[in-house]
């Protein structure tokens, strides 16, 4: 495992918790936290590690800022405050985005751009985001203004792809409004597709500027063959895949069961699986926009009236980091799954939701926790949950 010298951002910046603590006890760290809060429901399993815990984010976000010097720079927010620390290089985030930020940077200067400042709700630069497909090597920039103009577009947009060839598309997002949001609802694309691809677990993935794309590919195909091999599936099975983003664990599912529908609320997240299905060419999935938990009350009630509708018999759910809540959690109890495998980001809400739903006929088979995130005090873990009994109390 390659050795990495210490952030001197690390206390300011307050992004890596665990960093400077060797690798292997940040796993063991980890894996206790999952242990204490789900060891009294079933096994926990040895947490899956990274060989190379470095620069694996593949999507990085900066805000733009001018400092008292009058000088530009970018970076992140120190924790829990509005602050910006100055970030030139990051021990986890993917370095070509970096120097395309440091780019970005120089050229803001050159051609005489303002920053954004929250303060008065004046200034140009706002935010820039970068994403990579580690696999296609594509990457996107996505520069974030405060205004729909943007003075000398064409010739900043051609000095940064002479920069970076590697660039193969550049969007332009405005966000004029008064808020923390990083992306505003219009946007242009400026330079290429206005997309990129990525391949995971065997499928290739379009990727927007807005929809949600694992930060850690190489973990994410750990995570999700351990959810694929945690359900156990026969090829009969009929699945819902619950908050399902651009249809990731879906179409991967898809291979090994009989037929899945995606549920996902951010509409552009179900344009893009709705083109992966597609360009994948995966037949047996079907996506669907709205609010999970309301998707499921809907299709209880109507499968109450007719028979005839199927009921899912596994449904993969992978929530934000809040965790779920008791309305999506009634009505998936309503329509009994004999399986649930539920992907988490938060040990915390994990244990709480696994608690109400042994309360209500499930029982917890047992959790792989994985690392998707080294140096930071996150862990991701799937868990098993068969039923018990029949309905709901």
């Amino acid at each position: 495992m390659t050795k990495m010298k210490p952030c001197p951002l690390q206390k300011r910046c307050g992004g890596c918790q665990y960093q400077g603590i060797p690798y292997e006890e940040q796993l063991k760290k980890k894996e206790a936290w999952v242990r204490g809060l789900m060891g009294k429901y079933c096994k926990v399993h040895p947490i899956a590690g990274m060989d190379e815990p470095y620069h694996y984010r593949n999507k990085v976000h900066a805000a733009f800022r001018t400092d008292k010097k009058g000088n530009i720079i970018s970076g992140v927010y120190e924790e829990g405050t509005h602050r910006l620390v100055p970030v030139e290089t990051c021990i986890i985030e993917d370095q070509l985005a970096d120097e395309i930020i440091g780019t970005i940077r120089k050229l803001a200067k050159s051609f005489k751009m303002q920053t954004y400042n929250e303060d008065t709700g004046y200034g140009l630069l706002r935010h820039v985001l970068v994403k990579r497909g580690f696999a296609t090597g594509q990457v996107m920039v996505v520069i974030v203004t405060g205004s729909p103009v943007f003075p000398s577009r064409n010739n900043f947009v051609k000095a940064l792809v002479k920069a970076h060839p590697e660039i193969t598309t550049i969007i332009h997002n405005i966000n004029d409004k008064r808020t923390s949001m990083v992306l505003g609802d219009r946007e242009k694309v400026m330079y290429g597709k206005g997309y990129i691809e990525d391949i995971l677990c065997g499928k290739k993935f379009r990727i927007s500027a807005k929809s949600f794309y694992q930060i850690n590919p190489v973990q994410t195909e750990v995570l999700y063959g351990k959810a694929i091999e945690a359900a156990g599936f026969t090829g009969k099975e009929y699945v819902i895949d619950a908050y399902c983003g651009i249809g990731t664990i879906g179409m991967i599912a898809s291979d090994h069961v009989d037929a899945v529908i995606g549920v996902e609320l951010n509409k552009d997240a179900v344009r893009d699986a709705i083109g992966n299905a597609k360009g994948n060419k995966v037949s047996n999935i079907r996506f669907v926009a709205g609010d999970a938990g309301q998707f499921m009350v809907g299709m209880a009630a109507e499968a109450k009236r007719d028979k005839s509708i199927r009921l899912p018999d596994v449904v993969l759910m992978d929530p934000p980091r809040a965790g779920s809540d008791k309305a999506f959690l009634s009505s998936m109890v309503k329509m009994g799954p004999e399986k649930v495998v539920y992907v988490s980001c938060n040990p915390e809400t994990l244990a709480r939701d696994v608690d109400w739903l042994e309360k209500n006929g499930y029982k917890a088979q047992g959790v792989w926790p994985v690392d998707m995130f080294p140096h930071t005090g996150h862990c991701e873990a799937v868990t098993l949950l068969t039923k018990t009994r029949g309905k709901q109390k």
